[in-house]
């Protein structure tokens, strides 16, 4: 016969209390190193676009989450019917690695609390759509989403509102109000960067340091920030210029495959190239890298950007026009 021993009751409460503590722990698990954002195969734009004719076909899909992103007035007045208001603030903060830094990637209990408050669960299907010209912020967000490990099942609605209703689709003035869903813990895909090593990369081979910023901030012509926060003029040496706003038409879509590749390799940018995106703060950027992402490009964010690397005495800064080596 076997005898079974009872635990203590000191035992027993620290049983206990490891046993509570698990699903906290779980959820709070570390960040894995950063690893480049692989494209998708074998269509690397499939996923992260969709088009207003599927859309239309999908809207009324039960595991549908529609993201509005725009001013709060312009939502109130017309949005596609079924959308939650949005706004990159819901989904990042401010200040986690250096002082003054607006739009960072939230912890992953954070990013999950957000997410569900915004109605997303872990079978929704996302769609992110832009208000008028507002094409970086909703990016963003679709980054985000992709951090956050949603992957294929976040787009981004291909020429926003403006695409939506130049195609005579019926729009809503009824607010939508989700309601809180339950997530698991994310399976984080870490593919934010530092200041470090972004300053480890300089000149490394088959490495474009890509800035999103308009040619003004780029040459360093213009400086950034504030005057309560201003930057040195000028961007991050050895960066190649593809100014986020090129890789839209004038309605706002996403350009051609063609176009967008041509745009990159007037900028230095090779095949094959691992590309490190920046910007002010990490949004412009993300309009890049998603052009990136959709010609096949493995992608890294350097989160912080020239906010951050402006802050950094000790980090060189280069200005004037593209090199001829760019």
């Amino acid at each position: 016969m076997t005898i079974t021993k009872r635990p203590s009751g000191r035992r027993l409460h620290l049983l206990l209390a490891l046993a509570l503590c698990a699903p906290l722990a779980a959820r709070s698990q570390a960040v894995a190193p950063p690893q480049p954002l692989p494209p998708a195969a074998p269509d690397p734009r499939a996923p992260l676009f969709v088009s207003v004719a599927w859309l239309a076909q999908h809207l009324n899909d039960p595991n549908l989450v529609l993201l509005h992103v725009g001013p709060a007035p312009e939502y109130a007045a017309a949005h596609i019917p079924g959308a939650r208001l949005t706004s990159v603030a819901d989904l990042s903060i401010g200040d986690r690695s250096g002082p003054g830094l607006g739009v960072e990637m939230p912890s992953a209990d954070t990013l999950l609390a957000r997410l569900a408050a915004l109605g997303i669960s872990d079978d929704s299907r996302v769609i992110v759509y832009y208000a008028k010209d507002m094409v970086y912020q909703a990016s963003r967000i679709l980054l985000t989403l992709t951090y956050a490990g949603f992957g294929e099942r976040a787009s981004l609605l291909d020429g926003g509102m403006g695409a939506w209703t130049a195609a005579g689709h019926a729009t809503s003035a009824e607010t939508s109000r989700a309601r809180v869903s339950v997530l698991t813990p994310l399976r984080i895909r870490n593919f934010v960067v530092d200041a470090r090593y972004v300053h480890s990369m300089l000149g490394a081979p088959g490495v474009a340091i890509v800035d999103a910023r308009d040619t003004v901030f780029y040459t360093g012509a213009r400086a950034g920030g504030s005057a309560q926060a201003p930057q040195r003029a000028g961007r991050i040496p050895g960066a190649r210029s593809v100014v986020w706003s090129t890789l839209t038409d004038a309605n706002f879509r996403i350009r051609p495959a063609s176009e967008l590749a041509a745009a990159f390799a007037a900028a230095g940018v090779r095949p094959g190239d691992l590309i490190i995106g920046y910007c002010h703060t990490g949004q412009q950027a993300s309009a890049m890298l998603l052009a990136a992402r959709s010609l096949g490009y493995r992608v890294l964010l350097y989160d912080g950007s020239y906010q951050d690397w402006s802050t950094r005495s000790e980090l060189p800064v280069e200005t004037g026009p593209t090199r001829p080596d760019n």
